[in-house]
């Protein structure tokens, strides 16, 4: 198991590997796909056409409907953590691009969704913004009693943290809890809980169900996103830095490097 998870890492020497989209410009004889599509591309995958859904936009595709973003929340919390309506789910770095579609999911599946976040105006989003039930600030020097006081104990935590917050968490699981590890990490039963961590690149022949099911919710207004566009490639390595900061919104320069975030607010 082990050996077969390290593999999925990319080696010294080797190149980076990512999904993206792309817009077809030509195409062979007998393609299926015309000039003009908007495809997905994965390493090692052939290129499938994407539709934006209605109310949509590109960046959704890279977003909430992306695999790094909303794909990754839609299977962690369905297929690995199984989540029902009635539990109590709890998700961590729960701003983010993963976090906040993972929260938004849970209120749509009709959990108890309690988000936590490293800032007041994170808090403030998700719970204003995102309508769940509690947000809770991990810097606050009450944060486990807040914890203790808004969750009791969960059924679910969806971890894209691990270290201090994982530890507690682990001491307030209902019986049958299940704990999301959105990392590469080998799966374990311990008692009555479950631990298992996932690998997204496993689901890729299932995409195309991660992109019916939250595209009707985006064309409802039940996925609430937000993007910064970082524009031309030179932009690069001093925008990439902003996916540890929270700040507005907002474009800069041209028209090629574009990355999804999640939300933003100021310094």
């Amino acid at each position: 198991m082990l050996g077969a998870i390290s593999s999925l890492f990319v080696q010294i020497g080797e190149v980076m590997r990512s999904a993206g989209l792309a817009t077809v410009v030509r195409v062979g004889e007998g393609s299926e796909l015309q000039p003009g599509d908007v495809v997905q591309c994965m390493p090692e995958k052939a290129a499938r056409k994407l539709e934006i859904p209605p109310g949509g936009q590109l960046l959704d595709l890279l977003g909430p409907l992306g695999p790094s973003g909303g794909v990754t929340a839609y299977f962690g919390l369905l297929d690995v953590a199984k989540i029902k309506a009635g539990e109590t789910l709890v998700v961590s770095a729960a701003a983010g691009s993963v976090g906040s579609v993972t929260c938004q999911i849970g209120k749509i599946y009709g959990a108890k969704v309690i988000g936590i976040a490293g800032s007041d105006d994170k808090c403030r989003w998700l719970k204003e913004g995102l309508k769940i039930d509690a947000a809770l600030n991990y810097k606050s020097p009450t944060f486990q009693d807040e914890f203790n006081d808004a969750v009791g104990y969960l059924d679910v935590f969806f971890d894209n943290v691990g270290g201090e917050i994982l530890d507690f968490a682990l001491t307030r699981l209902n019986k049958g809890a299940r704990i999301v590890l959105c990392v590469p990490y080998p799966s374990t039963t311990h008692q009555s809980h479950r631990v298992e961590g996932f690998v997204i690149a496993d689901y890729a022949d299932s995409f195309p169900e991660a992109f019916t099911n939250p595209g009707k919710w985006i064309s409802e207004g039940r996925i609430i996103r937000k993007f910064h566009v970082a524009e031309k490639l030179e932009k690069a390595p001093e925008s990439l830095p902003l996916l540890f900061l929270w700040r507005k919104h907002r474009k800069i320069g041209g028209s090629r490097f574009r990355s999804w975030c999640g939300p933003l607010d100021k310094r």
